[in-house]
């Protein structure tokens, strides 16, 4: 892998890394509408019959596709990561391609060859995909072609290649080195790239080893990616995703972005999911909207199929168990099968079903230890044993323990869902969220701002290291939840307080010394809006931890926090960038950015120094 230098020139305020604004652009054009070839035969196909349909345009067999309106691109969507790994490896296999070919003309020439001997074309050995005038024909939608994989895209989908084309394929569950055979879907001609659907493996790479798979469901359900790698792959493919999260997204030169480090692995990596959301769709069947009005409805004929969206499908697969389900989770998943195939005639349309694991600690002297609860997985550890089991009601209350920390949330609401990493997270925020090395003259940090702070996990957490500390969501549910959290964990309000507000109205609301102040960040998948990093850099405070389940929009944002702005306001260097592995198995990756306020009464360093 390419290293950049890692060291700048000393400024001071450098005008080239200000934006005018907050506004977010990326480094690569929009998706543009493939251009059609003229049609000249008005309609009409060589019997006359008429040929005015889209064709072949989504889903999954030869019948006639409706036509489909393209959804704009959203920013750190799926679509915009996996176009941003397409087009980097086009434009490499591009470049790779010309250097074959100045080899193959330099060798009939009996010269020398100047250019670097690499491969350029990864698919060798695949059957030659036809040609028309020396252009690469494209497969005809919905036929199977083999695929050679080439490397495995930030979406968890693998890209490969076929016969002497450029063309990019995606194909889940697949692997580099993996020849599989595919069965095309869709092409994006103009964007160079085309969706496949995985039908099985021709040839396994070096990295594939399918005596791993542990789920019946693994290539057809949409949950998991990674079962046949192990794990060392699988988390240094994570670390990948925020390098390139990072070089495609915050529009930073290579200096201001520190190295990766590894990623944080989970203690389970299978067992690890607290909670799972199966559902099932409604009974089959139309009814006008007149006749609904009368009362008419549907029934069920026979047991639905409960359980996850098939890949790339939009139908729901019935699964039975999910192997990276907790067991109390899994347990629930049998019964609530069970009981919905009972209760059938209560349902007039689909559902959504909570399976959240909730946590009953008590202390191995006491005589309820030694008991059995009905219902329940019985764990027992050196001091404790925990009883563990399955809440199905969204409007429940569920516990869980974080070492000696403990958190009630409404069932239905957010909570990590790997509990058996979340000691490993917790402390390396505490690690890190503080100066490493503080000069005496720099006022201590006192005071703590934790942003979109839900039911209080890092505000109760990192109480201990402040003076006072202030968590603030736009949920006044989730805010009931983090008071009654800091009066279980013995947290007096003076210590720890809490506050029902939306983040970007969040500084009004906190009077702290910006150089006495650390703001903890933890958005959701869409990131931070630009009201809010407007404020938080006009507020400045000394240091930023950024926690994102997105490293892709969290990329955006923190180049926005170190760009700063051209109207004043703070300006902020990256410290450290690490991923969390909270899914094991999948594509996602947790990513925490630990940022520093530049300071500009001297000569600034590069992220290493």
């Amino acid at each position: 892998m390419l290293q950049w230098p890692r060291r700048v020139s000393r400024f001071v305020n450098p005008p080239n890394l200000r934006s005018k604004s907050c506004i977010r652009h990326f480094n690569f054009p929009a998706m543009e509408p493939m251009e059609q070839p003229q049609d000249h035969s008005g309609g009409r196909g060589p019997r006359g019959q008429d040929t005015r349909k889209r064709q072949f345009q989504g889903g999954r067999g030869s019948k006639r596709q409706r036509t489909r309106k393209e959804k704009p691109v959203k920013e750190g969507s799926n679509d915009e990561v996996l176009l941003a790994d397409v087009r980097a490896l086009f434009a490499a296999q591009k470049l790779s391609n010309t250097r074959d070919s100045t080899t193959l003309k330099n060798k009939a020439n009996n010269t020398d060859d100047p250019a670097p001997q690499e491969p350029g074309d990864l698919a060798r050995g695949i059957e030659e995909t036809a040609t028309t005038d020396g252009v690469a024909t494209l497969p005809e939608p919905f036929t199977e072609i083999d695929v050679k994989v080439v490397e495995i895209s930030s979406t968890g989908d693998g890209l490969g290649l076929h016969g002497s084309s450029n063309q990019i394929y995606v194909v889940p569950f697949s692997a580099p080195g993996d020849i599989v055979r595919a069965k095309v879907v869709r092409h994006f001609q103009d964007e160079h790239y085309s969706q496949a659907d995985f039908v099985s493996v021709v040839q396994a790479g070096p990295l594939r080893d399918d005596n791993r798979i542990n789920c019946k469901y693994f290539s057809t359900c949409s949950g998991c990616q990674f079962q046949m790698l192990d794990y060392p792959t699988q988390l240094k493919h994570k670390k990948t995703i925020i390098e390139k999260a990072y070089k495609n997204f915050s529009q930073l030169p290579p200096e201001l972005v520190p190295i990766i480090e590894d990623t944080i692995g989970s203690p389970l990596q299978y067992g690890y999911r607290t909670k799972l959301t199966p559902h099932f769709d409604g009974p089959p069947g139309y009814i006008s909207k007149h006749d609904k009005m009368k009362g008419a409805r549907n029934y069920f004929t026979e047991v639905p199929n409960i359980g996850f969206m098939g890949k790339g499908l939009k139908r729901t697969l019935d699964i039975e168990d999910c192997p990276i389900g907790t067991d109390a989770v899994r347990m629930g998943m049998k019964s609530e099968r069970s009981r919905v195939a009972k209760e059938l005639d209560k349902y007039k349309k689909g559902a959504t079903i909570l399976l959240r694991e909730s946590t009953l600690r008590v202390q191995n002297d006491d005589e309820k230890a030694s008991k059995s609860i009905p219902d329940t997985i019985k764990v027992t550890g050196p001091n404790y044993t925990d009883f563990k089991s399955c809440i199905t009601d969204n409007n429940a209350t569920s516990t869980e323990y974080i070492n000696d920390f403990v958190f009630t949330n409404i069932a239905g609401s957010f909570f990590q869902n790997n509990n058996s990493i979340l000691p490993a997270f917790t402390q390396y925020i505490r690690e890190h969220i503080l100066s490493p090395a503080p000069f005496s003259i720099d006022p201590q940090i006192k005071y703590l701002i934790d942003a979109y702070s839900g039911s209080g996990l890092f505000t109760i957490t990192l109480s201990s290291l402040f003076t006072s500390s202030t968590g603030i969501d736009i949920s006044g549910a989730s805010i009931t939840s983090a008071r009654e959290n800091a009066i279980l964990n013995k947290l007096p309000t003076s210590q720890c307080t809490f506050i029902a507000a939306d983040a970007p109205e969040l500084f009004k609301s906190v009077t702290y010394p910006k150089d006495e102040t650390v703001v903890v960040i933890d958005p959701p998948r869409k990131g931070c809006d630009d009201i809010f990093l407007k404020q938080l850099l006009r507020f400045g405070a000394k240091r930023v931890v950024y926690v994102s389940c997105n490293v892709h929009t969290q990329a955006r944002d923190v180049g926005v926090l170190v760009r700063g702005m051209e109207d004043g306001g703070a300006r902020y260097k990256i410290e450290s960038l690490r991923g969390f592995d909270f899914f094991p198995q999948t594509g996602h990756v947790e990513g925490v950015a630990v940022l520093s306020r530049v300071e500009y009464s001297g000569a600034e360093l590069s992220p290493q120094e």
